[in-house]
């Protein structure tokens, strides 16, 4: 967190705090009022000072004032930046610029989105880097893939059913896991639309 919102914090600790405005689309985008922040500055700004609370709520802290975020899916949404030579490690960021340096679980939901659990929390990988992610995909002993089998046993995962799949990254192979969609938020302990709790200021 940046030291002047810090010091704003302390200066001003009574401004109410902000519900419904900005939200994280599917993609990793800034939406305010459901447009996207296209000042790459602001962004910029807004990710620096992404945080949570202990009741799993994600907020922007603009200043003095907190400003909570309505999650489209995962407070956080994984990118590919770019993918090097074979056999090195792919370079995944978060949506907030950090880079990704362990992957502590790997999940495919019931509608095929991968989600990937790191050292900042949970995300979804954004879509369009599925691809560049499924070739990393191994069986458990680390034995390479083709299509076919990797899209055969992403579908007995999402039916309930067990098939070994691993993500191989930095060394280390993480055991792909099904999860509902539904159930994302309880499992990793986040909020994704936070409202105005009763007796609270509501700022409009």
């Amino acid at each position: 967190m940046d030291d002047i919102v810090k010091q704003a914090m302390a200066k001003w600790p009574e401004v109410p705090n902000v519900y419904g405005w900005l939200a994280l689309d599917r993609r990793g985008q800034w939406r305010l009022k459901g447009d996207v922040v296209s000042n790459s500055q602001i962004a910029t700004f807004i990710n620096r000072n992404y945080e949570h609370d202990s009741e799993g709520r994600w907020f922007f802290q603009n200043g003095p004032q907190r400003v909570f975020v309505t999650l489209d899916y995962t407070p956080y949404v994984y990118r590919i930046v770019w993918q090097p030579e074979p056999g090195a490690a792919l370079h995944i960021e978060a949506h907030t610029g950090a880079a990704v340096g362990r992957i502590a679980s790997a999940w495919i939901d019931d509608a095929g989105v991968i989600l990937l659990e790191t050292e900042y929390g949970i995300g979804m990988l954004d879509d369009r880097n599925l691809d560049l992610l499924l070739e990393r995909f191994t069986d458990a002993g680390g034995t390479a893939l083709n299509e076919n089998d990797i899209a055969q046993r992403l579908e007995i995962l999402q039916a309930g059913g067990k098939a070994e799949l691993c993500l191989n990254h930095a060394g280390a192979c993480t055991p792909l896991h099904a999860i509902a969609a539904s159930n994302v938020a309880a499992k990793f302990s986040f909020l994704p639309r936070p409202q105005t709790p009763a007796g609270e200021a509501i700022c409009d």
